[in-house]
């Protein structure tokens, strides 16, 4: 969010959060980034883990290889205003309860034993997290990232607990495929050649898109 601060609070702060600049709490109520960028349609959204080595090389190849707007959240510790804030997702024991991996194509499981997994709530439409049994085994969701809809990926990105990061999707939430726009204005681009021909800068200048300059 920020380089070089001095301790202020950010637009993902939570709620309450006393920093030099809101010595007695933030009021501003926190915005999602990976929200904020699947709402505004970004086609390759992802969040990962700065000390996950791997996942974050990983995720971030994804994305520098993907044709589109990207944007990849990146969980990192800021030892001097934010120590510790994340930890509940880098702590190998907590982690295993808290971190909901999203990995294409695969059932959305974690846990012990992959004991807990995210269903949809038939009533509201809503993703929640449930302990898995026999009788809802079949109702566990199977991540699609690559969905042309961005439905479910923001609905996944809505689980994340912002106040204790237990239950918090880790992974590639979004890697839509669809044209982009320098490929589609190099097709216009040859398109109008192709109809008109040779471009002809004199042509263009004594045609009827003229405008009149008056001093």
């Amino acid at each position: 969010i920020y380089g070089l601060t001095k301790g202020q609070y950010s637009p993902t702060s939570e709620v309450g959060k006393v920093t030099k600049s809101t010595p007695m709490g933030s009021l501003d109520a926190p915005f999602n980034p990976v929200s904020l960028a699947i709402g505004a349609e970004a086609s390759f959204v992802a969040r990962t883990v700065d000390s996950d080595r791997k996942h974050l090389t990983e995720v971030l190849r994804q994305a520098a290889d993907h044709q589109g707007t990207a944007l990849v959240e990146i969980y990192q510790n800021c030892n001097i205003f934010n120590d510790g804030a994340f930890e509940v997702l880098k702590d190998k024991d907590q982690a295993l309860e808290a971190v909901i991996r999203l990995e294409d194509g695969q059932p959305i499981r974690f846990g012990t034993d992959n004991a807990k997994g995210v269903v949809r709530n038939p009533a509201t439409g809503d993703l929640e997290v449930v302990e898995v049994t026999a009788a809802n085994e079949g109702r566990i969701l199977v991540h699609d990232a690559r969905n042309a809809s961005p439905t479910t990926a923001f609905a996944l990105s809505r689980l994340a607990d912002p106040d204790t990061l237990h239950h918090t999707p880790i992974g590639v939430f979004r890697s839509a495929e669809r044209p982009v726009y320098d490929t589609l204005m190099a097709d216009q681009l040859d398109a109008a050649i192709d109809r008109s021909g040779k471009g002809d800068l004199g042509a263009l200048l004594a045609g009827n898109d003229t405008w009149t300059v008056v001093g």
